[in-house]
C-alpha cells in the first residue's frame, strides 16, 4: 500500500485508496479542471471586451522581444505555480498556485484568441468555439480510453518531456528568426498534448494522492489548454488556405 504525509496525516494514492475516496478524489479533480476552464474563458472574454487584449496583441507584434518576454514570464510563472500546487501543507497556497496558472495561460492565449475571433484580423467569432468543441471531444475520448484501459501510462513521461524541449527550441527559433511554424508542427503539437492528457489522466488514476486534486487538476488543465491552442492554430491555418 502506497501512502505519505499530507497536512499532518497519512493519505493513500488514489490507486490504493478505498473506492469511495478514489471516486471523491477523481470527482474533485475534474470539477477543478472545469472550474479552471471556466475561469480561463471568463478572463479571456473580459480582456477582449475591455480592449486590453488588442493592446497586448499590438505590443507583442511590435517586437519579437515582447514575445520572448511573455514566454519567459509564462515559463517562470508556471514553474512557481506548480511549486505552489504541490505545497502539501497549505491548501490556500495550492489554490493560489492554480489561480496564478490560469492567469498565466490567459495572458499567453489571449493574443491568439483575439486574432482568431476578430474579423479585422481575418478571424471569426466561431473559430475559438469550434476549436473548443473539438478539444472537448478529443479530451473526452482520451479520458474514457485511459479509464477503460486501466493501464499505467507513466512511462510516457520522459518521451513527452523530450518532445516538449524540442518543441520549445523550435518555437524560440521561430520567434528569433521570424519563420512560420506551419501545419505539420501544429499537428505534431496536437499529438504531443494528446499524449500529455493520456499521461496526466493515468497519473490521476495511479499516482496522485487522494488530497492532491489541485495539483492533478492543474496538470490536466494545462495539457487540455495547450491542446486547444494548437487545434485553434490548425483551424486558423485552414481558414487562411
Amino acid at each position: 500500500m502506497s501512502e505519505y504525509l499530507v497536512d499532518g496525516y497519512h493519505t493513500e494514492t488514489a490507486a490504493t485508496a478505498p473506492v469511495s475516496e478514489r471516486v471523491a478524489f477523481i470527482r474533485r479533480t475534474y470539477l477543478h479542471v472545469a472550474g479552471a476552464g471556466a475561469a480561463f474563458a471568463a478572463l479571456s472574454a473580459l480582456l477582449q471586451v475591455s480592449g486590453l487584449a488588442e493592446q497586448l496583441l499590438q505590443q507583442l507584434f511590435g517586437s519579437k522581444f515582447a514575445w520572448l518576454a511573455l514566454m519567459v514570464v509564462f515559463l517562470a510563472g508556471t514553474w512557481v505555480a506548480h511549486s505552489m500546487a504541490y505545497a502539501r501543507s497549505n491548501i490556500g497556497v495550492q489554490y493560489a498556485g492554480l489561480a496564478l496558472y490560469v492567469l498565466l495561460y490567459t495572458l499567453l492565449f489571449v493574443p491568439i484568441l483575439t486574432l482568431a475571433s476578430n474579423p479585422k484580423y481575418g478571424g471569426s467569432p466561431q473559430l475559438p468555439l469550434q476549436a473548443a468543441i473539438v478539444t472537448l471531444a478529443v479530451f473526452g475520448g482520451l479520458t474514457v480510453a485511459v479509464f477503460a484501459s486501466g493501464r499505467d501510462f507513466s512511462f510516457l513521461g520522459p518521451i513527452l518531456w523530450v518532445g516538449s524541449f524540442v518543441a520549445l527550441g523550435v518555437i524560440l527559433a521561430a520567434v528569433l528568426f521570424g519563420f512560420s511554424l506551419g501545419l505539420v508542427f501544429y499537428a505534431a503539437m496536437v499529438a504531443l498534448f494528446a499524449g500529455y492528457i493520456i499521461y496526466d489522466t493515468s497519473n490521476i488514476i495511479h499516482h496522485y494522492g487522494t488530497h492532491e486534486h489541485v495539483a492533478a487538476s492543474m496538470a490536466l488543465f494545462g495539457s487540455a489548454a495547450m491542446l486547444f491552442y494548437y487545434i485553434l492554430r490548425i483551424f486558423m491555418v485552414s481558414r487562411e488556405d
